[in-house]
Protein backbone atom coordinates (compact mmCIF):
# COMPACT_ATOMS: atom_id res chain seq x y z
CA UNK A 1 0.00 0.00 0.00
CA UNK A 2 1.65 3.21 -1.27
CA UNK A 3 2.20 5.79 1.22
CA UNK A 4 2.08 9.49 2.36
CA UNK A 5 4.09 11.59 -0.45
CA UNK A 6 6.73 11.98 2.45
CA UNK A 7 7.11 8.64 3.27
CA UNK A 8 7.24 7.68 -0.96
CA UNK A 9 9.68 10.64 -1.32
CA UNK A 10 11.77 8.75 1.03
CA UNK A 11 11.30 5.75 -0.14
CA UNK A 12 12.45 7.09 -3.57
CA UNK A 13 9.19 6.19 -5.07
CA UNK A 14 8.74 9.85 -6.37
CA UNK A 15 9.88 13.09 -7.22
CA UNK A 16 9.05 16.66 -5.19
CA UNK A 17 7.25 19.00 -6.55
CA UNK A 18 9.69 20.01 -8.43
CA UNK A 19 10.60 16.40 -10.14
CA UNK A 20 13.85 15.92 -7.92
CA UNK A 21 14.52 12.19 -6.25
CA UNK A 22 15.58 12.44 -2.77
CA UNK A 23 19.12 11.17 -4.47
CA UNK A 24 18.52 14.30 -6.56
CA UNK A 25 18.81 16.32 -3.43
CA UNK A 26 21.82 14.56 -1.68
CA UNK A 27 23.78 15.09 -4.97
CA UNK A 28 22.84 18.87 -4.95
CA UNK A 29 26.70 21.05 -4.56
CA UNK A 30 26.53 22.98 -1.52
CA UNK A 31 25.59 26.42 -3.82
CA UNK A 32 22.42 24.95 -5.29
CA UNK A 33 21.80 23.57 -1.14
CA UNK A 34 22.12 27.34 -0.63
CA UNK A 35 20.50 28.99 -4.45
CA UNK A 36 17.54 26.19 -3.80
CA UNK A 37 15.03 27.30 -1.25
CA UNK A 38 12.07 24.53 -1.59
CA UNK A 39 13.54 21.36 -0.90
CA UNK A 40 14.28 21.64 3.08
CA UNK A 41 10.62 21.40 3.30
CA UNK A 42 10.86 17.46 1.63
CA UNK A 43 13.98 16.95 3.59
CA UNK A 44 12.77 17.97 7.10
CA UNK A 45 8.57 18.21 7.39
CA UNK A 46 6.84 19.92 9.63
CA UNK A 47 3.01 19.80 10.47
CA UNK A 48 2.30 23.09 9.63
CA UNK A 49 1.80 24.28 5.95
CA UNK A 50 5.15 25.89 4.50
CA UNK A 51 4.42 29.20 4.27
CA UNK A 52 7.47 29.65 1.36
CA UNK A 53 6.46 26.92 -0.26
CA UNK A 54 2.95 25.87 -1.02
CA UNK A 55 3.90 22.55 -2.67
CA UNK A 56 5.99 21.33 0.10
CA UNK A 57 4.30 18.50 2.08
CA UNK A 58 2.59 18.84 5.17
CA UNK A 59 3.67 15.99 8.29
CA UNK A 60 1.10 13.71 9.20
CA UNK A 61 0.73 11.60 12.14
CA UNK A 62 1.25 8.54 10.01
CA UNK A 63 4.56 10.08 8.82
CA UNK A 64 5.77 10.06 12.24
CA UNK A 65 4.52 6.10 13.48
CA UNK A 66 6.17 5.20 10.04
CA UNK A 67 9.40 7.22 10.76
CA UNK A 68 9.57 5.46 14.72
CA UNK A 69 9.41 2.20 13.00
CA UNK A 70 10.95 2.21 9.89
CA UNK A 71 15.06 1.79 10.88
CA UNK A 72 15.69 3.02 6.84
CA UNK A 73 13.21 5.65 6.84
CA UNK A 74 15.99 7.28 9.75
CA UNK A 75 18.88 5.93 7.88
CA UNK A 76 17.62 8.14 5.54
CA UNK A 77 16.57 11.06 7.46
CA UNK A 78 19.79 10.77 9.28
CA UNK A 79 21.46 10.76 5.22
CA UNK A 80 20.03 14.67 4.85
CA UNK A 81 20.84 15.62 8.25
CA UNK A 82 24.64 14.89 7.02
CA UNK A 83 24.30 16.90 4.06
CA UNK A 84 23.07 19.86 5.79
CA UNK A 85 25.90 19.70 8.09
CA UNK A 86 28.30 19.78 5.34
CA UNK A 87 26.77 22.69 4.11
CA UNK A 88 26.73 24.52 7.80
CA UNK A 89 30.50 23.15 8.01
CA UNK A 90 29.54 20.80 10.64
CA UNK A 91 29.95 17.14 11.24
CA UNK A 92 27.89 13.97 12.40
CA UNK A 93 30.64 11.95 14.85
CA UNK A 94 28.34 8.56 16.18
CA UNK A 95 30.32 8.01 20.11
CA UNK A 96 29.38 5.90 22.84
CA UNK A 97 27.43 8.18 24.41
CA UNK A 98 25.32 9.22 21.11
CA UNK A 99 25.86 11.60 18.57
CA UNK A 100 27.37 14.56 18.53
CA UNK A 101 27.89 17.20 16.44
CA UNK A 102 30.86 19.43 15.96
CA UNK A 103 32.22 22.33 13.59
CA UNK A 104 34.80 20.61 10.63
CA UNK A 105 37.56 21.79 8.87
CA UNK A 106 35.58 23.91 6.84
CA UNK A 107 33.57 25.71 9.42
CA UNK A 108 35.42 28.89 9.10
CA UNK A 109 34.34 29.38 5.36
CA UNK A 110 31.12 27.47 4.88
CA UNK A 111 29.64 30.11 8.22
CA UNK A 112 30.51 32.99 5.72
CA UNK A 113 27.50 31.84 3.85
CA UNK A 114 25.12 31.78 6.71
CA UNK A 115 26.82 32.83 10.11
CA UNK A 116 25.35 36.25 9.44
CA UNK A 117 22.43 38.42 10.53
CA UNK A 118 18.64 37.81 8.81
CA UNK A 119 19.93 34.86 6.92
CA UNK A 120 17.51 32.16 5.93
CA UNK A 121 19.18 29.90 6.84
CA UNK A 122 18.34 30.17 10.63
CA UNK A 123 14.52 29.33 9.94
CA UNK A 124 16.10 26.37 7.98
CA UNK A 125 17.95 25.29 11.26
CA UNK A 126 14.46 25.93 12.81
CA UNK A 127 13.13 23.62 10.62
CA UNK A 128 15.66 20.55 10.98
CA UNK A 129 15.82 20.71 14.83
CA UNK A 130 12.14 20.47 15.09
CA UNK A 131 11.78 17.78 11.87
CA UNK A 132 14.26 15.61 13.28
CA UNK A 133 12.57 15.55 17.04
CA UNK A 134 8.99 14.96 15.47
CA UNK A 135 10.73 12.06 13.49
CA UNK A 136 12.43 9.93 16.27
CA UNK A 137 15.50 11.55 16.18
CA UNK A 138 15.63 13.45 19.71
CA UNK A 139 18.94 12.81 20.27
CA UNK A 140 20.89 14.02 16.85
CA UNK A 141 17.96 17.22 16.72
CA UNK A 142 19.89 17.70 20.90
CA UNK A 143 23.50 17.07 19.73
CA UNK A 144 22.55 19.31 16.88
CA UNK A 145 21.26 22.30 19.30
CA UNK A 146 24.09 22.02 21.13
CA UNK A 147 26.54 22.42 18.91
CA UNK A 148 24.39 25.98 17.71
CA UNK A 149 24.41 26.16 21.38
CA UNK A 150 28.24 27.00 21.32
CA UNK A 151 28.34 28.43 17.78
CA UNK A 152 25.97 31.06 19.33
CA UNK A 153 28.08 32.14 22.67
CA UNK A 154 30.85 32.61 20.08
CA UNK A 155 28.45 34.62 17.78
CA UNK A 156 25.61 35.74 19.39
CA UNK A 157 25.62 38.97 17.47
CA UNK A 158 25.32 37.42 14.22
CA UNK A 159 22.53 34.72 15.41
CA UNK A 160 20.70 36.97 18.00
CA UNK A 161 18.61 36.19 20.97
CA UNK A 162 15.06 35.38 18.88
CA UNK A 163 17.04 33.05 16.29
CA UNK A 164 18.39 31.31 19.31
CA UNK A 165 15.43 31.15 21.44
CA UNK A 166 13.82 29.31 18.48
CA UNK A 167 16.20 27.01 18.39
CA UNK A 168 15.55 27.16 21.88
CA UNK A 169 12.16 26.02 21.31
CA UNK A 170 12.15 23.50 18.74
CA UNK A 171 13.92 21.23 20.72
CA UNK A 172 12.46 22.32 24.68
CA UNK A 173 9.30 19.71 24.11
CA UNK A 174 11.97 17.01 24.15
Amino acid sequence: MPGTAIIEFYRERCADHSGRSLSAIYALSLEELEQTHDYIQWLFPLPEPSSANPYAPVLLESDMVEFARDEHLKSKLLQSLALMLRFYGLALQDTKDGPKITENEDFVARSRIWLRPCNHNFLRISRILRSLALLGCNRHAMALFECLERIYRNHSGAIGDRTFRYWKSAVGSM
